[in-house]
């Protein structure tokens, strides 16, 4: 991955940071798998919030990542550049929003969905990635992908089939 320099301001150098998820977006094998990784963490450590506290760090991490996104590659001089992992962080948060995130096997479980469905990218997920452009739409479209992860893990769990797993 080439990245364009350009001059580093503050505003710059923590969009960077955010966008990246504290550097991690410079994995040089699979990015947006190491993005995820991070935020199984912060998934397991907000087990203790409510729904509506939740969804509020939910909604407050893709508002910065959107700032980021869009910080990052404009001084990138790119556009959703592989080193912007902050999207994967706020599309996995949001597939785990409906089960529970002090499970293991849920926050595997969500992983492996969320990422499947951000690589295979099924509809709307890859319309939203070609035509929504910006910050909103590097985000947007991990967003979408953690919605149908959500959705599926909900049923999961509902039918009793997520506590079958290992």
């Amino acid at each position: 991955m080439h990245l364009r320099s350009s001059p580093i301001t503050r505003r710059t150098h923590i969009a960077r940071l955010f966008a990246t998820a504290g550097g991690v977006g410079y994995s040089p094998w699979a990015p947006g798998t190491a993005g995820t990784i991070v935020a199984i963490p912060i998934a397991a450590v907000t087990a203790p919030l409510t729904a509506p506290l939740f969804f509020a760090v939910c909604a407050a991490v893709a508002a910065v990542g959107i700032w980021a996104a869009a910080e990052a590659d404009r001084s990138w001089g790119t556009h959703d550049a592989s080193a912007i992992v902050i999207d994967e962080v706020a599309g996995y948060l949001v597939a785990v929003a409906l089960v529970s995130r002090d499970s293991l096997t849920a926050l595997l479980a969500a992983f492996v969905l969320f990422r499947a469905l951000d690589i295979l990218k099924p509809p709307p997920i890859r319309w939203i990635d070609r035509t929504i452009g910006g910050g909103t739409g590097v985000v947007l479209d991990d967003i979408a992908a953690g919605v149908y992860a959500a959705m599926i893990l909900y049923v999961l769990d509902r039918q009793g089939w997520l506590a079958l797993l290992p």
